[in-house]
Order: structure tokens, then C-alpha cells, then sequence
């Protein structure tokens, strides 16, 4: 039995798992017929705050949607340096990766939060692209997206200022999902430290950019949560102006 089915996690089979997946960028490709056979062979599992969904380096034999929650993805640097790469969030997906390829998990995911999600095994997800062309073009968007997220990252870590740095994360980190109705969220939960280890920069100079931008009531630090105030000055600073 794969690993990832041994985990003490709940199973839950009392979701509407086709339901579920129509909240999926990915899967809004299926018709309800092909939505509804990807659904029997899916299954629900639930995380708890802080747990390990799968581990960068194990074997990956599925691909995950997120049915409720929000998920971390990181991985380690040679010198043992945890780097946050994504935060994802309802409707959207990972996993994807080992899943086509057969090969090991490229990162590490952890729940942030409770989370559900609905598990696609790698047999039955490849069997259904087959006979589902617009399903495979949606899976080469993701990828396509994430290779140029990576791109874009590796670029500003390179070349720009903090400020354009933290702002463009913070846009990232609150837009909707890709092809989501969803407005851009208000307000994040991420500690300065996590803000400062996605910049590849130190806590104390992420601090000094939001208090700053803090004082200028670009943002509001309260109760734990960062809170955007004005995303159109947010969105200049991120433009370089």
C-alpha cells in the first residue's frame, strides 16, 4: 500500500467529491460525465494545522486538490535552509509534478490550516488524460504558470530591491486562484520571518518595509494578521515606481 494511503489521517467519503472538484481550475476542463468518473476513483483525506502531507524526496504516486484549507510548499537548501516557495489555497492543486513524471516529491508540502483534500492516484489520473485532451492543455497551463512563477522569483530574488520584492509577494500571496471568480484576499496570517525566508532576505529588514509602508497606511499590522490597506500603491511599489 502507498505510504501516503497509510497515514492516520481521517478518510471521509461523505464529500461531494465531483462537486469538489469543479472548484479546481484543473478539473473545470472535465465535462460532468469525465468529472464524475475522475470522482470514484478519487478520495478525500483531512490534515490537521502543522502535520506533513508528503515530504520532498518521497515517493509520489498522486496529485492533491484543495478542498478546503490552505497548504505550504517548501524546500530545503543544501545548507539545511527551509525555503517557502508557495502558500496554496482552496481550488487549487499540487502534487502534479511526481504524479506525471513518476519521480520523487520536488518539495515539501505541509497544512497551514485544516485542511481537506481530494487524492487522484497517478493510474487513474493518466487514464482519464488520455481520453481528456482538455484536461491535459489545463495541466500544461499549471505547469507553464508555476515554471514562470519559479522564473520570476529566481529574478527578483537576483535583482530587485526588497520593496518590489516584499510588495510583489504580498500581491502574490492574495490574488485569487488562477481562473477563480474569488476577489484578491484582504489580509495574510504570515509571520514577518516566513515574509522574510520568500524574499531570501532577514526578518529585521521585512520588518523596517512594513512599518514603513505601515505609517504610510499602505498596510496594517494587527492581532497577528498583515492587512492590505491600499493593493493599488501596493501595486506600484511592485511595478518599480
Amino acid at each position: 500500500m502507498d505510504a501516503e494511503r497509510e497515514s492516520n489521517m481521517e478518510v471521509d467519503g461523505d464529500f461531494n467529491k465531483e462537486k469538489l472538484l469543479g472548484k479546481s481550475f484543473v478539473f473545470e476542463a472535465l465535462d460532468g460525465q469525465a468529472r464524475q468518473e475522475l470522482a470514484s476513483f478519487a478520495y478525500v483525506k483531512r490534515f490537521k494545522s502543522g502535520e506533513t502531507i508528503f515530504s520532498m524526496g518521497a515517493t509520489g504516486q498522486s496529485m492533491m486538490a484543495i478542498a478546503e484549507g490552505t497548504v505550504r510548499v517548501s524546500m530545503l537548501t543544501p545548507s539545511a535552509r527551509e525555503i517557502t516557495l508557495n502558500d496554496l489555497q482552496s481550488g487549487e492543486v499540487f502534487g502534479e509534478i511526481a504524479l506525471l513524471d513518476g519521480g520523487e516529491r520536488s518539495a515539501t508540502v505541509k497544512a497551514l490550516t485544516n485542511c481537506t483534500l481530494i487524492v487522484l492516484e497517478r493510474r487513474s489520473l493518466l487514464d482519464v488524460l488520455q481520453r481528456n485532451p482538455k484536461l491535459s492543455i489545463h495541466l500544461i497551463e499549471l505547469l507553464c504558470h508555476r515554471v514562470r512563477r519559479s522564473d520570476e522569483r529566481m529574478i527578483e530574488i537576483a535583482f530587485l530591491e526588497l520593496p518590489v520584492r516584499l510588495a510583489r509577494l504580498l500581491l502574490r500571496l492574495t490574488e485569487a486562484a488562477p481562473g477563480s471568480a474569488d476577489r484578491p484576499l484582504k489580509k495574510l496570517s504570515q509571520s514577518q520571518s516566513e515574509l522574510a525566508g520568500m524574499t531570501g532576505n532577514t526578518r529585521e529588514n521585512v520588518n523596517r518595509c512594513l512599518r514603513k509602508w505601515q505609517k504610510a497606511e499602505l498596510i496594517e499590522l494587527r492581532d497577528g494578521w498583515l492587512i492590505l490597506e491600499d493593493r493599488q500603491a501596493l501595486e506600484k511599489i511592485a511595478a518599480g515606481e
